[in-house]
């Protein structure tokens, strides 16, 4: 991960090329490539989780063991959405609360405290990315320390089994900046994540009005404790050790999870009445069901167009992950639909022209395309894929739906979201951010501007079920004609702080914040209605609720409200680059000011100005390196950070790195020929799938008995005498999937009700027959009705 150097200063406006430096290790412990010693000594993060809000503070702990005054930077991910809404420094006995200011001024401010010979704390957010920030320490004396504590707020995503997930970004690779885009791109001060030089530490208690569940993690935890006998508060921690691999992911599960809520949280007191931040604040959360008439009848027709990413980054798992995926995916679409798929890395390649038709043929030329792909084209340039997609005319009657798979490392993330927003209106856009470190920002950015969904897949997930969570939802009939009605007592006013919902998903929350403007008695109700319009059906969800404010919920919700504010008019302000703006830049610095919650325009600044000592002598900096998951490349003694290696583009330089002995982990000791490893043997579930035509059936062949443990002659010989072989090896098929593959449900259910429903077209008249006959060959019990016959 990178040290990220995102800002311009006044004092150092140079724009310096992405490099990449590392760590070395010598008798005075951990220094960084130039033998200076690091900073940071820990990081201690705890997380407090209300239902689906969590409220996220980490301590960072800093202390200077040179002899001269440093200004230490650390560059670092946060999530996407997250509220900032916090920043303080304890020096000693003394506090210093930051002030959220206006963010060339802020810079100004801190510049002129440095120079001064005073104490200096800056907080600002990329300018590229709402993912990344750099947070700057100046002027700590010698032998002093600093203690940064910074908070922010967030809504937990809701998987597609139910869970709630929370991330704790820990990795932060090098992020890709394409040839002529905007803004100096990234510096990168990186290390392999078994030598980060300080110490983690996390902790979560969780509450809800719901039992909690359990809590799952992709790192070690301390076991769960609840906290009270109806499991409705519970504690849990990171096991000690935790070695900067990956990010901390959480997901809590809770009963009941589909209860839509609303919680009106009271103004600050302190704050002018009518103001945002002095006013009451709902935020509702809706859980749309749809009937199950309509949700079982998916679309038999859309333009499916998938975006692979081949960069470097994509390399071994990743990639036969990737074309796993693409595999299954391509079984399950529809007869009569349209599909292309395209792959990209500093160039890109389509396996057609345009869009093509789906039939046995297509879909065999492109699994050839996709069998021979691999991570090679280098760098990760998405924009002109994209804009050669959204160029390709629709085509009548069929939807367009577009699947994205990255890593998510790319520099110009706020020029790729909005293009997908400019085509908003053409298509659906599902994101799937892959791997340790994949940015937040880019990946949910681009599903919430293209009305889709977005999942990430880290660790050992499995990419599969959740890329079929979302084809489900792309085959879901589109729900239109949305609106939201508010019904309130005549002396409240209520105005809406989120954008307009624009899509739904069965299952899938939706939340809404609003400010209420007005007096109202201690027992008056609100009811907020949601309605719309699915295949034709009118629908409508209600939910009444007290305007009794909550009690104990302090600003969270009103930091979430102006959160999404924010974020609404930085969109229209970059929509409107160029033009007369109305002022919006002015808007969200004020509303940013005033609810204490950085933007894109602002920085939090704290300047300790209690301190009469002037601190002498010229500042050194130190940058506080970063973990990043690539892959160290060894040779000849030198070792050095690989980055994805542009064919066109920026040039991206390497800073080679004298090892001097200094220990090499087997993982990071990779040349480049290993990247392409031994293809394992092909899991059994894929191995049927691939045997699987376009129209939904198996064709009875030795391939398919092998596929299902069987010798040709076995399944041959044990064929009712009136069913085609066809029929009889489809119906082998779906009984081997019921029979052996239910853990995988998720990942073949829409391949067999295509089978299945291929199986009711042909009428044949010996279905039970063979499901008997089927049974006994494979020494199964699976019910006629459960293949859906």
């Amino acid at each position: 991960m990178g040290c990220v150097n995102t800002t311009t200063r006044k004092k150092n406006c140079s724009q310096q090329l992405p490099v990449h430096t590392g760590m070395m290790m010598n008798r005075c412990g951990l220094l960084t490539l130039q033998r200076e010693p690091v900073p940071l000594k820990s990081i201690e993060v705890e997380l407090e989780v209300r239902d689906h809000v969590a409220t996220v503070v980490s301590i960072l702990n800093y202390k200077n063991k040179e002899d001269k005054p440093l200004e230490a930077v650390f560059v670092f991910p946060l999530p996407g959405d997250a509220a900032v809404c916090h920043f303080s420094a304890q020096i000693g006995q003394t506090q210093i609360v930051a002030e959220v200011k206006e963010k060339q001024k802020a810079r100004e401010e801190y510049d002129d405290a440095l120079s001064s010979g005073q104490q200096a704390f800056l907080l600002e957010e990329s300018d590229e990315s709402p993912d990344i920030f750099s947070l700057h320490v100046g002027s700590l004396p010698p032998g002093e320390s600093a203690s940064i504590r910074l908070e922010y707020v967030i809504e937990l995503a809701v998987q597609a089994d139910d869970g709630l997930r929370f991330c704790l970004p820990a990795v932060l690779n090098p992020r890709y900046q394409p040839q002529g885009s905007k803004g100096a791109g990234v510096q990168v001060t990186s290390v392999p994540a078994s030598l980060v030089p300080y110490s983690l530490s996390f902790s979560a208690r969780v509450s809800s009005p719901r039992p909690i569940s359990k809590v799952e993690s992709n790192c070690s935890l301390d076991p769960l404790q609840y906290l009270n006998t109806d499991q409705t508060q519970a504690t849990v921690k990171l096991a000690a050790g935790h070695k900067f691999d990956r990010d901390v992911e959480l997901l809590i599960y809770y009963k009941d999870a589909h209860q839509p809520t609303a919680v009106v949280e009271a103004g600050q007191a302190s704050a002018e009445s009518g103001s945002l931040m002095g006013d009451p604040v709902v935020m509702v959360s809706l859980y749309p069901e749809f009937p199950q008439s309509v949700m079982s009848s998916t679309a038999s027709c859309g333009e499916f167009v998938f975006l692979m990413d081949r960069s470097g980054s994509m390399s071994n798992t990743r990639i036969r992950s990737a074309k796993d995926t693409l595999l299954l995916l391509l079984k399950s679409l529809p007869m009569g639909c349209y599909f292309n798929i395209y792959s990209f890395g500093s160039r890109y390649e389509h396996i057609f022209l345009k869009s093509v038709e789906y039939s046995q043929q297509t879909m065999e030329e492109a699994l050839k395309k996709v069998e021979q792909m691999e991570a090679d084209l280098g760098g990760t340039e998405i924009l002109q894929p994209l804009k050669h997609i959204y160029s390709q005319p629709c085509i009548q009657n069929q939807p367009r739906q577009l699947f994205v798979f990255t890593d998510g490392e790319v520099g110009n993330t706020k020029e790729v979201i909005d293009l997908v927003k400019k085509n908003s209106g053409s298509h659906r856009c599902f994101s799937f951010g892959i791997g340790e470190g994949a940015s937040s920002a880019l990946i949910n950015g681009m599903a919430k501007e293209g009305g889709g969904d977005a999942q990430f897949i880290t660790g050992t997930d499995r990419m599969q079920p959740k890329v079929m969570q979302s084809l489900r939802f792309a085959l879901q009939p589109a729900v239109v004609d949305i609106s939201v009605t508010w019904d309130l007592p005549k002396e409240v006013s209520v105005t809406v702080l989120s954008p307009p919902i624009t899509t739904l998903f069965q299952g899938q929350r939706s939340l809404i914040y609003a400010q209420l403007t007005g007096q109202s008695s201690e027992a008056a109700e609100g009811c907020v209605t949601l309605k719309y319009s699915l295949a034709g059906h009118p629908s409508e969800n209600q939910l009444h609720f007290s305007l009794r404010p909550a009690e104990d919920t302090g600003l969270t919700v009103h930091r979430l409200g102006a959160r999404n504010l924010i974020r609404s008019l930085e969109m229209e302000e970059r929509d409107r680059r160029g033009q007369q703006d109305g002022g919006v830049k002015e808007k969200v610095v004020q509303l940013s000011v005033q609810s204490g919650v950085s933007s894109s325009f602002t920085a939090f600044i704290a300047v300790n100005k209690d301190n009469s000592e002037v601190i002498q002598g010229p500042l050194v900096r130190r940058n506080i390196p970063t973990p990043c998951t690539f892959p160290i490349l060894k040779s000849s003694g030198r070792h050095m950070i690989h980055m994805d290696a542009p064919l066109s583009g920026s040039p991206v330089m390497y800073e080679e790195i004298e090892t001097d002995g200094f220990p090499m982990m087997e993982e990071e000791n990779q040349s480049i020929k290993s990247a392409v490893p031994e293809q394992p043997p092909r899991d059994p579930l894929l191995q049927l799938v691939s045997l699987q035509e376009a129209s939904g059936c198996w064709l009875l062949d030795a391939a398919l008995a092998a596929a299902l443990g069987k010798t040709n002659e076995e399944v041959e010989k044990s064929k009712p005498e009136k069913a085609s072989s066809e029929v009889w090896g489809t119906i082998l098929a779906l009984i081997w999937l019921h029979g052996f593959k239910m853990d995988a449900k998720d990942e073949w259910e829409l391949l067999a009700m295509k089978a299945a429903s291929w199986l009711r077209a042909q009428n044949a008249p010996c279905v039970s027959e063979c499901v008997d006959a089927g049974n006994v060959l494979l020494g199964c019990s699976v019910k006629k009705e459960a293949l859906g016959l």
